[in-house]
């Protein structure tokens, strides 16, 4: 547990390295830094959506199998399979 009595360690201004930043923030809170925080305005351009979909235990040992297989993904397997199917239908 924290101890809320002690202050902060000083941030240093810069860090020569990702390592050092690592860890430095593995150690401390950003919490304890919240003065030195700027607000950065972004966008995302989310191009992929993840869903999840309920199968059958069966089915999904079956879809494993064929994607060991061919050494492919279960998930771009099982994607490829739902878009053939629904361009059958």
């Amino acid at each position: 547990m924290k101890d809320v009595d002690k202050p902060a360690d000083p941030l240093p201004e810069n860090f020569r390295s990702q390592e050092e930043a690592a860890a430095f923030w593995d150690t401390h809170s950003i919490t304890d830094y919240e003065e030195s925080l700027q607000p950065v305005a972004f966008e995302a351009d989310i191009e992929r959506r993840h869903f999840e979909i309920e199968i059958d235990e069966q089915s999904f040992h079956a879809l494993r199998d064929v994607a060991r297989r061919q050494r492919r993904p279960v998930k771009q397997l099982a994607s490829e399979i739902l878009k053939q199917g629904l361009k059958q239908t």
